[in-house]
């Protein structure tokens, strides 16, 4: 025990083992539904077959991800698979690119080996410094969107594409608003049981946060899908299998390393592109993370930094690699440690008993499996609703940064794609500024990043490269 503290240096943090064994156990109830949402959603993109597997990578790589952490930079940060870059992965990259699954994971192994590059020599936290702030707040707001979007698409029927209600019987056009045909086709959906039992979900996680108790996500996934497998609107899980290894014969288990072999002559580009959006949307969404848990917990002072900050970033690019290596999308430290941090977790054994929880998941992975995609449908909407908080981080008085932060804003659920909404932002931005005489504030990562989405669109335009054809198919399960 002593030895333990010294290692986490208890007494400089000012905690203890059993606060820090505490603080471990709130945040894994807090992040625990990404077992089941990751699946969910990756399943779309790979089959329903391999469920079992994308569970198993799920949890392999948030533990041994929350391991490096707490081991190598002593903060009580948690990680796992990203909310909006699994969905980038399964929506836009697979099923909208038609990459198929292992070439999607290594552009995800080829981002983590980047970003770990780029963390040992600090370019990463260059780049970083020379996106606007603005630009930064509008991603975290549009992929809460984006997010929420696909929640309501799995079991609630409520996501519009190509100005149709998806699942409305009689093709029941947005058009039609305030027709009775038009109402009476958005409400017949809500008669089916899946339905109803998502929105019962909903409630039930909208109550348990509001009466503050810890791990509400996962208790009203687990209460939903207890109560559709008791009135058998799903089938329940096989209880004499558990506890259990899992079955990895179907497992994408280092195929990221074959993956590209699957890379056509005309894919380059947009793999390069896919590889941007990933590195992209994992820089700042870490970053933030960080910066957000490192205020709480009162790690950084008046300069603004957070010690020992490329360790931690460190240990997050780490969690990408093994999680692509495994078969999963980027991973990326979690916002839901605040809640250990709360618990008055301060130093990395809160990370590591994480870790833990999330290793002995493991053997539970026939339940995990059996959770219906209507119990995790409410939970995405409820992650989107709380990435919201960013939106007032802008200056909505300020056209040059108002007017992209908006067409991010708006336009990753409008396309259904976290990297085209950020184009249009990242065009915008510049454009904007040399317009206003103020070219000079436009850093030279800006123009980088500008030249490389006009030349993606205009490959686009020429024909040169495909324009990604996006749908939401049926959830699996």
């Amino acid at each position: 025990m002593q030895s333990l503290g010294r290692f986490f240096r208890f007494a400089e943090n000012g905690t203890c083992l059993r606060t820090e064994i505490i603080a471990g156990v709130t945040t894994f109830m807090t992040m625990a539904y990404i077992l089941v949402v990751n699946a969910n959603i990756l399943c779309v993109a790979a089959g329903d077959e391999y469920r079992s597997s994308i569970v198993f990578a799920t949890a392999i790589s948030s533990a041994i991800a929350c391991f490096v952490m707490g081991l190598v930079s002593n903060y009580p940060f948690a990680l796992a698979p990203g909310m909006g870059l699994n969905a980038f992965f399964a929506y836009t990259v697979c099923l909208g690119l038609g990459f198929p699954y292992p070439l999607a994971l290594t552009a995800v192994l080829i981002e983590g080996v980047i970003v770990i590059l780029l963390t040992l020599t600090k370019a990463r936290t260059a780049i970083i410094q020379a996106i606007p702030n603005a630009l930064k707040s509008a991603t975290a707001v549009g992929i809460g969107l984006f997010i929420a979007l696909i929640g309501m698409g799995i079991d609630m029927r409520l996501i519009i594409q190509q100005g149709k209600l998806v699942d409305m019987p009689g093709g029941a056009r947005i058009d039609g608003v305030g027709s009775f045909e038009m109402l009476s086709s958005f409400l017949s959906p809500f008669s089916t049981p899946h339905t109803v039992m998502a929105l019962c979900g909903l409630v039930l996680i909208v109550l348990l946060l509001a009466w503050r108790i810890r791990g509400a996500i996962l208790l009203a996934i687990l209460g939903t899908a207890a109560i559709g497998w008791i009135f058998e609107v799903s089938k329940p899980p096989d209880l004499a299998s558990v506890p259990s290894l899992p079955d990895l014969e179907r497992s994408f288990i280092g195929s990221a390393f074959l993956g590209l072999g699957d890379l056509k002559a005309g894919d380059l580009w947009n793999f390069l592109f896919v590889g941007f959006a990933f590195l992209f949307v994992d820089f700042f969404d870490t970053i933030g993370t960080f910066m957000g848990l490192g205020r709480q917990a009162g790690y950084i002072g008046p300069s603004g930094d957070l010690p020992r900050s490329r360790r931690a970033l460190l240990a997050d690019a780490i969690g990408t690699v093994v999680g692509a290596i495994f078969g999963t999308s980027s991973v990326t430290s979690y916002i839901e440690s605040a809640s250990g941090i709360s618990e008055g977790g301060r130093t990395g054994m809160t990370a590591v008993v994480t870790g833990v929880l999330f290793t002995l998941t493991i053997f539970f992975i026939p339940v995990f499996t059996k959770i219906p995609a209507y119990a995790t449908g409410p939970a995405l909407v409820i992650v989107g609703i709380l990435m919201m908080k960013s939106v007032t981080d802008i200056a909505w008085d300020d056209v040059a940064e108002a007017v992209p932060a908006f067409l991010i804003v708006v336009g990753i659920p409008f396309f259904f794609s976290i990297a085209d909404g950020l184009a249009v932002g990242f065009i915008a931005y510049p454009l904007i500024q040399l317009f206003r005489g103020r070219m000079r504030q436009v850093s030279v990562v800006m123009w980088i990043i500008f030249v490389v989405f006009v030349a993606r669109y205009a490959l686009i335009s020429s024909g040169a490269l495909p324009w990604p054809v996006k749908a939401l198919p049926a959830p699996p399960g």
